[in-house]
């Protein structure tokens, strides 16, 4: 059942146009609810994701430990994997119950096991079955339903293969597009190597804005800092970063400020990490790994006096069974002083 708070805030969400100006992307074995933590500490107005989770895990699996999050991480999006509509449905219906602001459909993974069980980049080939997934899933919850997907798989040609996509689903409902603005190759390229090897076509989703106006789209695929991304946002409605956000999280300091004008939650990265203390010390009472939570600081520094003495700090001792809070705090001290001034993006 809904809580008061979580009812208002669906309410809100039907209410407002959802805006997508500015998201982290949903990263696989990264986007976990740590990292999110970590990463709303830095930006108030970032949309955040989790990693993709399939509808069978979300039906059948430990829902609480897979779909259960801070509340701080709000607005925070829930990216399934699945091509059934019913499924997606009901996983989509069980991620709103949990709170959740928007629903997002996987079309882009083009890793072996996702193609294996016909989700992800695969279903690029199909866009009736992921216009029907939209719609049974609209059908089923009240949040915005969106769908991330490439501008195309193989031989396809990005011009027909895009398009016929993109107003599939918006025909069927869907709220915005995510559009990761590379090929992936399901045969002959490993999924690292479909991050990199195809290569980029941005001018190919300023086009598809183009033609369809009044959708909200949203430009992903290696965008490496603010910079870019402000330029991107003279063509689309957002943009989504990934391993640029995650490998040097401190850009995200000066989103807020650089893309909404408002101040930054905290004025340096070393405030930041204050404020993420009393939640790694609340994980840790209920049995959480510091190494879970701290792997996803290690990038924090990156570039500044002291960032490798602080890596290794924590790679050393954050993996020990015992290890506290204090692990931590001795590896801030390894950075200087000055580098944990306010940071330009």
């Amino acid at each position: 059942m809904k809580t008061p708070d979580a009812c208002c805030r669906i309410l809100d969400k039907r209410l407002n146009p959802n805006h997508h100006r500015f998201s982290v992307a949903p990263m696989m074995d990264w986007t976990d609810r740590h990292c999110r933590v970590f990463h709303r500490l830095m930006t108030r107005r970032a949309r955040l994701y989790t990693e993709m989770l399939t509808t069978g895990a979300i039906i059948h699996g430990d829902r609480t430990r897979l779909l259960g999050f801070d509340q701080r991480e709000h607005p925070v999006a829930l990216q399934l994997g699945g091509s059934d509509p019913r499924d997606l449905a009901t996983a989509a219906k069980i991620g709103e119950d949990f709170g959740y602001d928007e629903i997002n459909l996987n079309v882009g993974c083009p890793s072996d096991r996702v193609k294996d069980g016909r989700f992800g980049a695969c279903l690029m080939a199909e866009p009736a079955l992921v216009a029907e997934g939209v719609h049974a899933m609209k059908r089923a919850v009240g949040v915005p339903v969106t769908v991330k997907c490439r501008i195309g798989i193989d031989d396809q040609d990005p011009e027909i293969a895009l398009d016929t996509l993109a107003r599939s689903v918006v025909a069927a409902g869907a709220d915005a597009l995510i559009v990761h603005a590379r090929k992936a190759w399901l045969n002959g390229l490993s999924p690292k190597e479909n991050r990199d090897v195809p290569p980029l076509d941005y001018d190919r989703v300023y086009r598809l804005k183009a033609s369809m106006p009044e959708v909200p789209i949203i430009i992903n695929g290696g965008i490496a800092d603010l910079a870019a991304a402000k330029q991107h946002l003279d063509h689309v409605d957002g943009v989504m970063l990934g391993r640029a956000a995650y490998h040097e999280p401190w850009r995200l300091l000066a989103a807020d400020p650089e893309l909404f004008g408002e101040a930054a939650p905290h004025a340096t990265m070393k405030d930041v990490f204050e404020a993420m203390i009393p939640y790694i010390e609340d994980q840790l009472a209920q049995g959480t790994r510091l190494h879970s939570m701290t792997r996803h600081l290690v990038g924090a520094f990156h570039g500044v006096p002291g960032a490798r003495a602080f890596r290794r700090h924590l790679a050393e001792n954050g993996v020990r069974q015992e290890a506290g809070v204090s692990v931590l705090r001795d590896a801030i001290a390894l950075v200087q002083d000055r580098a944990v001034a306010p940071i330009a993006a």
